[in-house]
């Protein structure tokens, strides 16, 4: 008899806690939905990488963007074929978003121009567009000023991708770690050091980060019909509060994760946590994880599996991580935002995410 109870009363105090137990995301496994991957960066046809993307069920954004001081990125038509190579080749898995040179944006019939070569990208299935961070800190006009994100030339190019229902990743700006000394510390150590003409530091005569930001507001602001996903957490990866306030204040605005998942862990936990579960709908994750014809297949599968891997490790549970010699206690984020973080924003923010077959 005494037995019985035991068991009874066992199985009571399980059906109590089951609720409580199923809300809590799944530790240590994988993820019970498909994650996508909302910036990546992929021109790389091993079918290696197709066969990790299809075992691990991600799928990704693959970005075209120009930057003349990085191999691979200095001209975009190479990239818009191989990107489009890689989605058929990924059967829909890699979808990809296009991009433009604004190098001649003085020259007669630049916003055409763009226009023709965004709407062929669109025709062949790009899915959104990248602007890059050479608006408003290389790009400058005949008479000396800096090309900026709201500049009226680009207003026709940003009203045409909003008339295609296409989504703009706007990568503007660059971390505060660029306009300071290099710090061994930070997360950007390795990339300013390695890419000086980035390191805004070495160029006080260049705008400043505030300049930068504000004329990126009034971008958004003035194109309320265009859904503006702002890259590295929107250059703003040293503190939530300050997402937070454009979010408030722009419904057309969103970041996503990539490159700057150091970043939240650097700040305090809950803190995080709150504003990832307060702006449920309003980031993507992401990585800008990068694989380029002269890696091979297997160190890039085998970095992109221990990148996703660290970073469900972080959201999903609460075990805890190093990073820089820092240990770190994950989010341990409900399903429900762990889902939308994962896969619904990216599906909501990015359409086209949605229809991968072509």
């Amino acid at each position: 008899m005494k037995r019985m109870w035991e068991l009874l009363i066992a199985l009571a105090l399980y059906a109590l806690s089951a609720p409580a137990l199923a809300a809590q995301p799944t530790k240590g496994l994988q993820p019970a939905f498909t994650r996508i991957d909302a910036h990546a960066h992929v021109f790389n046809n091993a079918p290696q990488f197709y066969e990790m993307l299809k075992r691990l069920d991600v799928r990704l954004l693959n970005i075209c963007v120009v930057d003349k001081h990085e191999r691979g990125y200095a001209e975009i038509e190479p990239q818009h074929a191989k990107a489009l190579e890689v989605f058929r080749a990924s059967q829909g898995r890699a979808a990809w978003c296009s991009s433009f040179d604004p190098q001649d944006w003085e020259s007669p019939g630049f916003a055409e121009r763009t226009k023709a070569q965004l709407d062929k990208t669109f025709s062949d299935g790009a899915i959104a567009v990248k602007i890059y961070k050479s608006i408003g800190m290389e790009l400058k006009s005949k008479s000396g000023e800096y090309l900026m994100p709201d500049d009226p030339v680009l207003a026709p190019i940003l009203g045409f991708i909003a008339s295609h229902n296409k989504t703009l990743f706007a990568h503007i700006a660059e971390p505060w770690a660029a306009w300071k000394p290099l710090d061994p510390a930070s997360p950007h150590y390795g990339y300013y050091k390695a890419n000086p003409d980035w390191h805004m530091y070495q160029h006080p005569e260049r705008p400043s980060k505030e300049t930068i930001l504000a004329a990126r507001d009034r971008m958004v602001k003035a194109h309320p019909k265009l859904r503006v996903v702002g890259c590295h957490l929107g250059s703003m990866e040293t503190d939530v509060d300050d997402i937070a306030r454009r979010f408030d204040l722009y419904s057309n605005f969103a970041v996503d994760t990539a490159a700057r998942v150091p970043d939240l862990m650097l700040q305090p936990r809950e803190k995080v946590r709150a504003f990832l579960i307060r702006y449920q709908d309003r980031v993507l994750y992401a990585t800008d994880l990068v694989f380029m014809p002269w890696e091979t297949a297997e160190e890039a599968v085998k970095h992109w599996e221990s990148e996703y891997a660290r970073d469900w490790k972080y959201f999903a549970t609460d075990e805890t991580l190093e990073y820089n010699g820092r240990k770190i206690r994950g989010l341990a984020l409900p399903e429900p935002v762990l889902k939308k973080l994962f896969q619904d924003n990216a599906l909501e923010w990015v359409p086209g995410l949605s229809n991968p077959a072509r």
